[in-house]
């Protein structure tokens, strides 16, 4: 990537991760539903979505340490599982509850 891009996301994720104090208040992020929308279609889901990719990888790189110890399952939970779970099962908008019952994401079972 260019230069200038990686400036612009840089700015956009500095931009986005400001408005936390925010959320606080009023449950978004950025003090507007539709702008949290906006912002979790542009940014968090695509980030999401290649996180749940990568770690899907890293899983299967990491399988000839895991098995022998036993950690498989624990590995897939927080590179896979975890992030699936923040990208697929959450309200658009919402950041910081997934499912149905409204848990916190990546909350362990």
């Amino acid at each position: 990537m260019s230069k200038k891009l990686n400036v612009c996301l840089i700015g956009v994720i500095f931009a986005i991760s400001s408005f936390s104090a925010i959320a606080e208040q009023d449950n978004t992020v950025t003090g507007d539903k539709a702008t949290d929308m906006v912002a979790d279609i542009v940014v968090a889901r695509p980030l999401g979505l290649v996180s749940t990719v990568l770690g899907t990888v890293l899983t299967v790189i990491s399988l000839p340490f895991t098995i022998p110890t036993g950690s498989v399952g624990d590995t897939a939970r927080e590179l896979i599982v975890k992030p699936a779970e923040y990208t697929f099962n959450r309200p658009l908008g919402e950041f910081h509850h997934c499912g149905e019952d409204r848990h916190p994401c990546g909350a362990s079972d």
